[in-house]
């Protein structure tokens, strides 16, 4: 078992930036990826950004290349996600998951999630 939990969300002007965190503890040597997710009230979840635990390849949506930014901290078991340029369009809660599969895109493909923590943006 893996457990997840979200920091960083809240209310942000449109223009400015933010930084969610996740903290892994449990079984985390069985995490291939660490991918962050957001859901929009009536939208369907969405991928973000993902990151591999041990290699730290870095995977974005398209739409939001360049606005964002996933590390990772080993020695904290830490996965960072910072968000720049912020529109209203990015309110949202934003899930991480964990995931020993290699299709990052997918949020079918984590069983480990967060509890989500709101991003709101105010234009």
């Amino acid at each position: 078992q893996v457990q997840l939990v979200e920091s960083g969300g809240g209310l942000v002007q449109a223009g400015g930036s933010l930084r969610l965190s996740c903290a892994a503890s449990g079984h985390i040597a069985g995490i291939y990826v660490v991918g962050w997710f957001r859901q929009a009230p009536g939208k369907e979840r969405e991928f973000v950004a993902a990151i591999t635990w041990s290699a730290g390849f870095k995977y974005y949506q398209d739409a939001l290349l360049g606005r964002l930014t996933i590390s990772r901290d080993g020695a904290e078991n830490t996965v960072y996600l910072q968000m720049r340029s912020v529109k209203p369009e990015d309110t949202a809660v934003y899930y991480c998951a964990a995931t020993d599969s290699a299709a990052y895109k997918n949020h079918y493909s984590y069983p480990y999630w967060g509890q989500g923590t709101q991003v709101t943006v105010s234009s």
